[in-house]
């Protein structure tokens, strides 16, 4: 396998590459991660089984479209296949601050500055409305970007409708489910959203902060939608510092409204991490819908 990969980074680069060093590092809940070197040059290879591989397709497309905008540090993809069993993708690496976000990123300033290069991507906008050009996953559940022109259209019917029927046949247990569908169009009747490029995962444990002191963000599940999605996801699992939020501000101020919506956009998350892992997101996201619905 490894030297498949090899000959693969050989070819798309135009230089002879020859791991000598492989060590694994944090590949996250869903894929095996390795730091590969031939002593000058260092890539991430990140492993999953052979089935998997459109999800790498998808993750190097989203992350070349998030660098088109020439706003926020992402690593660059180098190359995905298969190889034996296993599907991979290589990514250029960024040598990371230790520690997690929260510590990597701690000074005030380098979170503005994450902050306020987030609000630049989210000025890219799509012409095709909401979605993407293809599917791709949140964790390893798939995320469905079919376009539609109506954002309370596509966060029913492609977000939080499709989490739910994933979440029913887990055995999920949600008694106002139908009652919030119904409510979000007058949740979100006074709010004017245009398609923003999004992160889609944007938790700390995909943010971070290179060496030099350059915020980066990684690991996306990208598409089109209300740029908001991305806020409210920042504020789940720990949150982000103030200076994240201010610096963000100063570039493209939230709308009003934003603190009562970001439990709506943060209920698909829970959704989704009670369709991955189960347990108590259940009860979670049904204290969640009580207080979208109080």
């Amino acid at each position: 396998m490894w030297t498949q990969i090899d000959t693969h980074i050989s070819q798309v680069t135009g230089e002879k590459f020859q791991s000598q060093q492989r060590r694994s590092v944090g590949g996250g809940c869903i894929n095996q991660g390795y730091a590969v070197s031939n002593g000058e040059i260092t890539y991430f290879v990140k492993l999953n089984q052979a089935s998997q591989v459109a999800m790498f397709e998808a993750e190097a497309l989203g992350l070349e479209q998030m660098i088109a905008t020439a706003s926020i540090r992402i690593p660059k993809p180098i190359c995905w296949g298969t190889a034996d069993n296993s599907s991979y993708i290589i990514l250029e690496w960024l040598e990371l601050s230790s520690g997690n976000s929260n510590s990597s990123l701690r000074d005030a300033p380098r979170w503005q500055e994450m902050g306020r290069k987030l609000a630049a991507m989210h000025k890219a906008s799509s012409s095709q409305g909401f979605g993407w050009k293809i599917n791709n996953t949140i964790g390893s559940t798939p995320q469905i970007n079919t376009w539609t022109a109506d954002w309370t259209e596509f966060y029913i019917k492609h977000r939080l409708g499709y989490q739910f029927q994933l979440a029913r046949r887990r055995g999920g247990n949600f008694p106002q489910q139908d009652k919030l569908l119904a409510a979000i169009p007058e949740l979100l009747a006074n709010h004017q959203v245009q398609p923003s490029l999004v992160h889609g995962d944007l938790w700390g444990g995909n943010a971070g902060c290179t060496a030099s002191g350059e915020p980066v963000i990684f690991d996306p599940a990208t598409y089109f939608a209300d740029r908001e999605v991305d806020i409210a996801m920042t504020e789940l699992f720990g949150g982000f510092p103030a200076a994240f939020y201010k610096g963000y501000n100063e570039v493209f101020p939230l709308d009003a409204g934003y603190e009562q919506r970001k439990t709506l956009y943060n209920l698909y998350h829970i959704l989704n991490h009670f369709n991955l892992f189960g347990g108590s997101y259940n009860s979670q996201a049904n204290r969640m819908i009580d207080q979208i619905l109080r």
